[in-house]
């Protein structure tokens, strides 16, 4: 059985005929554009309603007001989610991936739960109260509870279900202790209530630069996994075969994953869904392999990102919705449908 499969793995791994690439790649070009036309109006509409010509002159001409509301916070806020977009897509991808189950999302394994808790540590305990000190707590919470996750799952030997389950029951105990200090301690229900519901207002120059290279870093690692997890969805037996490196491939994995969701939730706090909703869906018309699904997932992600956060803003004028409360009314219903749709393939 183990030599038949070989060459079905190969088959598969090999490039695509050109009938079916030229359809996912005409597609990859189309999302693009429409990418290019959701920031557009990302930087077009904003919650104080200004003219487009207003707009123009504010990105090209002014420095005063009309600069300051469209090159300081729309056009630094629509950077931020391009990238926060793509990293949430990549990191649910690669989690899909690596636990070989469809529904996983980046807080699957803890990681989200981990940049919480040391934020509202940071609040609580060491009086940190700007967004630029957020991230790094953030981060490294998020990076900490992922090799811990790793250890518990049993590192070398670690399987998607062990991995799974030691980012659940850690993702529980760490939300406990969040909510506890927060009943606590009022200043820290104050902040951490507008931080965990997850927002893009906030982004500043200073957070992109300090988000950028743990982005990038996280993004070139995704796509340099793409071959070695296709291998491994075949199984571990026929993965060993085809030559992958089982250990190094699922801890690569989970490194990518952490730094990836670690600098997207340091950056805008835990959003959920776009992780989990985007590569499910992009899955579904450019099949299992991971080389077009990775390229898809980058950027349709972000398009629903910002397409949410421009509908927060304009759907409660003056004031606006945060992205994550969009993302959650968007995702709920549409994980419901994925559910049953999975489970009536089932049956």
């Amino acid at each position: 059985m183990l030599v038949d499969s070989v060459p079905e793995q190969r088959a598969e791994s090999a490039p695509a005929p050109p009938t079916r690439r030229a359809p996912r790649s005409l597609g990859l070009l189309v999302s693009v554009a429409v990418l290019l036309l959701v920031a557009v109006a990302s930087i077009a509409i904003g919650a104080k309603e200004l003219s487009l010509e207003q707009v123009w002159h504010g990105l090209f001409q002014d420095t005063g007001t009309y600069g300051d509301v469209v090159v300081g916070e729309r056009v630094s806020r629509t950077v931020l989610g391009l990238l926060v977009g793509a990293a949430l897509g990549l990191s649910g991808t690669v989690l899909q991936a690596l636990t070989r189950n469809p529904l996983a999302d980046p807080g699957l394994l803890g990681i989200n739960a981990g940049a919480s808790a040391a934020v509202v540590t940071a609040i609580t305990f060491l009086g940190v109260t700007s967004v630029s000190g957020y991230v790094w707590f953030a981060f490294f919470g998020a990076a900490a509870v992922g090799a811990l996750v790793w250890f518990l799952g049993g590192s070398r030997g670690a399987t998607p279900v062990r991995l799974a389950l030691a980012g659940t029951a850690l993702s529980a105990a760490l939300f406990g202790y969040v909510q506890a200090v927060m009943i606590v301690d009022k200043a820290a229900l104050a902040r951490m209530r507008f931080w965990t519901v997850g927002s893009l207002s906030s982004a500043t120059g200073d957070v992109i630069w300090q988000v950028l290279p743990f982005l990038l870093a996280g993004t070139l690692l995704a796509f340099a996994l793409a071959r070695p997890l296709n291998a491994m969805a075949m199984g571990d037996d026929t993965a060993k075969a085809l030559g992958a490196h089982l250990n190094r491939t699922r801890a690569l994995s989970m490194l990518a994953a952490t730094v990836l969701c670690g600098a997207a939730t340091a950056a805008c706090g835990p959003i959920v869904f776009v992780g989990l909703m985007v590569p499910h869906v992009v899955r579904s018309f450019t099949g299992p392999d991971l080389r077009w699904i990775m390229p898809y997932a980058a950027v349709l992600s972000p398009v629903l990102l910002l397409g949410s956060d421009v509908i927060g803003r304009v759907v409660a004028r003056p004031s606006e919705v945060q992205v994550g409360i969009i993302t959650a009314l968007i995702g709920g219903p549409v994980f419901i449908h994925l559910v049953r749709r999975r489970r009536t393939a089932q049956l």
